[in-house]
């Protein structure tokens, strides 16, 4: 599937605020994938549908989430996490996309989790970093991903947990666990 068709399908699924966001994803994840070394084309492609599933209804979610036995623990944490792994599902029903890097890419892009491909991480990190988010902490990634995509990572997911935690909310265990294994192996 070529890049005008993927952005045609997934256009009538996102608010026109949201496609902007897709595109500038979109645009970041490439530039990554060349910078470190990730497929630039799966890149694309997982940006292009990263957010497929971010404005359907949260019963839906929620049902497909227990008929296909995500984790439990993802209906404890806050339902912005259900649209990763539920468009990564909704993505190979509804698009035809079979093809599992991408796939898991979508899935753990509000996540994360241990053991994080390349191009999972070149997902997560271009959702945080594109041209159109502004928020306080954003330059300083951007700063750092010009040269580490972990330590871009890193700090992205320190002002995460920082900012969940300042509103009382939980952090998801696969968040933590990621950047626990993120810090400690920049120690090495």
């Amino acid at each position: 599937m070529n890049r005008e068709e993927a952005l045609q399908k997934v256009k009538s699924h996102l608010t026109e605020h949201r496609y902007v966001h897709t595109c500038g994803v979109m645009e970041t994840a490439i530039q990554l994938a060349k910078k470190f070394g990730a497929d630039e084309k799966k890149a694309e492609l997982a940006a292009i549908f990263h957010d497929y599933a971010k404005f359907r209804n949260k019963d839906e979610m929620k049902t497909i989430i227990i008929e296909e036995k995500l984790s439990s623990d993802l209906l404890k944490f806050n339902s912005e996490l259900w649209h990763a792994p539920v468009g990564a599902i909704l993505v190979q029903r509804e698009v035809g996309i079979e093809d599992q890097e991408v796939l898991d890419a979508i899935r753990y892009h509000t996540s994360g989790r241990e053991q994080m491909t390349t191009l999972e991480k070149v997902i997560y990190l271009a959702d945080y970093i594109e041209p159109n988010r502004q928020f306080p902490g954003v330059e300083e990634v951007r700063e750092l991903s010009n040269t580490s995509l972990d330590k871009g990572i890193i700090k992205a997911l320190q002002n995460t947990m920082t900012f969940l935690m300042k509103k009382n909310q939980g952090i998801y265990p696969d968040t933590f666990r990621f950047y626990n294994e993120l810090i400690l192996d920049s120690r090495r």
